[in-house]
């Protein structure tokens, strides 16, 4: 997971196309010159084009002259978000898909869906160079740390209620 994160925050598309290879770089050519016209916000100007007019339009818009992420061979369409936003598929909040996990999770466990107390905790800002404060290193890797239990956890409890893994695909240690 932790490899996947590093590699997918760290990646620049432009970077995976290997353009030495004289077949991708014309692709890639062709891709960013069919990109140049379609429309990649509801500011951009290329809306133009299809005699849509644009939000915040401003005098001197003109389509193909977009200066958004999108446009950008780095980017080859992908202007900020790599995946598609939850709601736009599943027409839930990321409110709702976070409860609908903690549900899932209490479910999981057998504890009751009791509400949280919004007086649970008590938040206050923490000054730099604080003695208590650990580096940011450290608290990142506790909270991997806690994270790969949790999921360890439940993978446990999964594997309890699914039975005995008879997959003939899964290597196993002998």
């Amino acid at each position: 997971m932790i490899q996947y994160l590093s590699k997918y925050l760290t990646k620049s598309l432009g970077d995976a196309l290997g353009t030495d290879d004289p077949r991708r770089k014309a692709h890639a050519e062709r891709l960013l010159n069919a990109l140049r016209f379609e429309p990649c916000s509801p500011t951009c100007p290329n809306w133009l084009r299809y005699g849509v007019q644009p939000k915040n339009a401003r005098a001197g818009m003109v389509p193909g002259r977009c200066k958004g992420k999108a446009h950008k061979p780095d980017h080859l369409g992908y202007a900020g978000r790599r995946v598609l936003v939850s709601r736009k598929w599943s027409n839930k909040t990321l409110t709702e898909h976070k409860q609908d996990r903690r549900t899932w999770v209490l479910e999981a466990l057998g504890l009751p869906d009791e509400p949280v107390d919004p007086h649970r905790y008590i938040w206050r800002p923490v000054k730099p160079g604080d003695p208590e404060l650990a580096p940011i290193g450290v608290r990142l890797l506790r909270s991997v740390h806690e994270r790969q239990r949790w999921r360890n956890h439940i993978n446990q409890l999964q594997a309890l209620g699914d039975g005995p893994n008879l997959s003939a695909t899964e290597a196993r240690a002998a």
